[in-house]
């Protein structure tokens, strides 16, 4: 019988392991990336789960076959590391051995080792584990876990819990057409559009509570902001005074994550060319002013995606912020659970966050009264009974409550500056990709 420890452990080559190895030797696997004959030597760039890495091959220092050697062809190599500036993250390796652990049957449908992947989008989606191999193509998704991994580390810090919720569900917290519609066993069941019921339930005994998880929404859109299927960072906290303690708290957690991405994830801020932003306080309109500033009538009752990039610009001009709050919504775009304005009862506490022109959060506070809750399923024409566990949550004992949702992929999309939003999801799930 065979025992497995820790020690027997495969790590992951670093920076700070080829900062310690040099003058010395190392030993580590990865991907040929690129093979560069340049005569009496040639350059083998490796490619390991994060970086690039410059090393040289000369066949009287180098044990193995050159010759038969090619891109995408995983290998382990063992070499003498030295600090050389010209070269990815100022090292390089001289080789004294390598091993073929597996090569590709075919050549690469994409030009992977270019310094720009160079097709369409709808290329890249058909070619997707390929066009993932890029450098820069990945790195996206770096920034990604450094989003996520920001964003967890800040809720924790601040007591909130962490959840996970069901994503079949029996209802749509949102309501409407936009919502997956599936055969569970003899009933009819549905793919969550939000956590929101079950975030506002657990707020009775967790207090405080965030999820990292897949949203679904059905809408037939083929935009290059939008997604069936993406990845919702929502939160939910009680004991609010109103919403403006909702926004205070993603404020404070906006600027956590846009410093934990910036210190952990240099080397892909800086392939990608982005800036990322400098958040102090976020400036905040109500909806009717939005509309004043945008010089148009009160008539509407939403901003179309024009509105939000004219108030972005406002915003960045008037008070130096790339991000601005429009709140107090008309309720009649507002779901059911969001609290009625007690200055306006025709308005809701709720809000939106608008980002480099784009809305990447909406959130507010939450009724937690029983009898004001029913009154207004009853106005939007939904019996109570048909939300009975909903409900109970109400009948029990509930206390002043709100949160919000962030998508994202929008929120990568727009710190990246990407032009669609795809090139933020691995694997999108849109009106026409359902496949890999």
């Amino acid at each position: 019988m065979q025992k497995i420890d820790g020690s027997q452990l495969v790590s992951e080559i670093t920076l700070d392991d080829l900062e310690k190895a040099v003058g010395g030797s190392i030993s580590f696997s990865a991907c040929v990336h690129k093979l560069r004959k340049m005569g009496s030597f040639s350059f083998i760039i490796l490619r390991t789960g994060r970086y690039i890495i410059q090393s040289v091959y000369t066949a009287d220092k180098c044990e193995g076959d050159f010759d038969g050697l090619c891109e995408g062809a995983y290998i382990t190599v063992t070499g003498d590391v030295k600090k050389e500036e010209r070269a990815n993250y100022g090292y390089e390796i001289t080789l004294s051995s390598f091993e073929v652990l597996s090569k590709p049957a075919e050549e690469y449908p994409l030009h992977v080792s270019s310094k720009k992947l160079g097709c369409s989008i709808e290329t890249s989606m058909a070619h997707r584990s390929v066009a993932l191999r890029h450098p820069e193509q990945r790195a996206a998704f770096k920034i990604a876990e450094g989003v996520v991994s920001g964003f967890r580390e800040f809720m924790l810090s601040q007591n909130f819990t962490e959840i996970h919720t069901p994503k079949i569900v029996a209802a749509g917290a949102e309501g409407g057409a936009n919502i997956f519609k599936l055969k569970y066993f003899d009933k009819d069941a549905y793919l969550a559009q939000s956590p929101q019921f079950y975030k506002q339930t657990c707020v009775a005994f967790f207090d405080r509570v965030f999820e990292i998880a897949p949203v679904y929404r059905a809408e037939k859109h083929n935009s290059t902001r939008h997604l069936n299927e993406y990845i919702g960072l929502d939160f939910e906290m009680a004991f609010i005074n109103d919403m403006h303690d909702v926004m205070a708290m993603e404020t404070a957690m906006l600027k956590y994550v846009v410093d934990y991405v910036a210190k952990n994830y240099p080397t892909e801020i800086e392939m990608l060319g982005a800036t990322l932003p400098v958040i102090d306080d976020i400036p905040s309109v109500t909806f009717f002013e939005a509309l004043d500033i945008l010089g148009k009538s009160h008539n509407q009752f939403d901003l179309d995606p024009t509105d939000e990039v004219k108030l972005c610009k406002y915003a960045k001009e008037n008070y130096g912020s790339e991000f601005i709050f429009v709140e107090k919504f008309p309720g009649l775009k507002r779901p059911f659970y969001a609290m009625d304005s007690k200055d306006d009862p025709k308005l809701a506490e709720s809000f939106d966050l608008l980002f480099r022109g784009l809305e990447i959060t909406t959130g507010g506070q939450r009724i937690h009264d029983y009898d004001e809750q029913v009154a207004k399923l009853k106005r939007y024409n939904i019996e109570p009974e048909e939300l009975g566990a909903y409900i109970d949550i109400h009948k029990y004992g509930m206390p002043p409550h709100g949160g919000l949702g962030i998508g994202l992929e929008r929120l990568v999309m727009k710190l990246l500056g990407l032009s669609n939003i795809r090139e933020a999801s691995l694997f999108p799930r849109d009106i026409h990709h359902l496949d890999p």
